[in-house]
């Protein structure tokens, strides 16, 4: 950074002019489209989204273009293309003479932010050209410009190499994980320690019970009260088991509905696509919890952290999909839960077995955290220097 400050000044002693945005580049409206009308083609058609909305036959921009995504969710949103492709619910950005239009993409993902402030609209959220057209940019010689592109090229290369090196290295321990649990859990080729235990293959409805949660909606949680778990939370915010809920609901609720005591298992009944259906958590706490509706309590005398993970196998997974019903909402009843069968060894080995997982899931819960950290503190270092390098003395007027 101290050399290329002094490079910088070398090139720019009186500072750096800042003008409009509109003044600097050529800025262009799309042109409408619709997938209904166009022929399927090679060229990407860029409209309110972060993808390509279709690709079509034509194209009415190339070269290098910056674009920002005109309406939807995604209003506002910066790319960079240097490709042939067809502008449409967004509009074109291309630097004149004196700004380059790498240089200005780069300019104008730092004011991300600032860019998706201007939406408009209330249903349909929408920002135009008029917005941002006042937008200060800094114009450094053509010379600093292209010296920045080359850094922030390389640092953003860097960075997305880094970035695509962690989440293919949690993937991979995601799925060894998967591999050793679901190895140990089918009782195949197992070693445990020299002696051979048989294991019968049980159904749930064969080692306990199962009762539906009660009516617990999201707008009924207080601040305090009695612990509670909703069956959304069980496939977004829980892990394999818990000891505390995330959650409360008034007392006087609580006294109304099924309750989960300490070594039960809370599963999901509904969900939006059958891998979550089932899902599980092992309730470890002290205190009784209420368990909302499409949720289902099951009581037994098992190791409860045992049965969880057995319901995270894809054997289990390949038992569910057969009784699994619905569409848009799947579904799945207690009833065709306990006809589910697991693995069912003594409980010293199921103890064994849960000791020897809960090192795994410890791992890959450290892995879960860490490396989606690493991920977001090299972009944050990257969106550090970019700031760095895009901030200029003002030439006094």
């Amino acid at each position: 950074m101290s050399d290329f400050q002094n490079f910088i000044h070398r090139l720019c002693p009186d500072g750096v002019d800042y003008r409009p945005l509109g003044e600097v580049s050529e800025m262009k409206r799309g042109t409408s489209l619709t997938q209904k009308n166009a022929i399927e083609g090679p060229y990407p058609v860029i409209s309110g989204g972060r993808e390509p909305a279709f690709y079509c036959n034509s194209f009415n921009r190339e070269g290098e273009t910056i674009t920002v995504a005109g309406s939807g969710a995604g209003a506002g949103y910066v790319q960079y293309w240097n490709t042939k492709i067809f502008v449409c619910d967004a509009f074109s950005i291309k630097g004149k003479e004196c700004l380059d239009t790498k240089y200005l993409y780069y300019c104008l993902t730092n004011m991300q932010e600032r860019i998706y402030s201007t939406k408009k609209g209330g249903g349909v959220p929408h920002v135009h050209i008029s917005s941002i057209e006042g937008f200060e940019i800094p114009v450094p010689p053509l010379e600093a410009q292209r010296k920045i592109v080359e850094v922030l090229d390389n640092f953003s290369e860097l960075t997305a190499e880094l970035t695509a090196e962690l989440t293919a290295e949690l993937t991979a321990r995601q799925k060894q994980y998967e591999y050793y649990r679901d190895n140990l859990l089918s009782f195949n080729n197992i070693n445990r320690g020299g002696q051979d235990e048989e294991v019968n293959w049980i159904s749930l409805g064969q080692i306990g019970t199962f009762v539906r949660g009660g009516i617990i909606q999201k707008t009924d949680f207080v601040e305090k009260g009695k612990g509670c778990i909703h069956y959304g939370q069980i496939y977004t915010r829980y892990g394999t088991f818990a000891n505390q809920t995330l959650t409360r609901i008034p007392e006087e609720m609580w006294n109304r509905c099924n309750k989960a005591k300490q070594g039960d298992l809370v599963m999901t009944l509904t969900s939006e696509n059958v891998e979550d259906v089932c899902k599980s958590v092992a309730w470890l706490g002290s205190e009784e919890i209420g368990i909302s509706g499409h949720a289902a309590i099951f009581s037994h005398d098992q190791n409860v952290k045992y049965i969880a993970y057995c319901t995270q196998t894809d054997n289990f997974l390949q038992q569910k999909r057969k009784f699994a019903h619905g569409t848009k909402v799947i579904e799945i009843s207690p009833d065709q839960v306990s006809k589910i069968t697991i693995p069912l060894p003594s409980r010293a080995e199921q103890d064994r077995i849960v000791a020897i997982l809960d090192k795994f899931e410890a791992l890959n819960n450290s892995l879960t955290e860490g490396l989606p950290a690493e991920i977001k503190a090299r972009q944050q270092q990257y969106e550090y220097y970019r700031d760095k390098l895009l901030t200029f003395p003002r030439k006094a007027c």
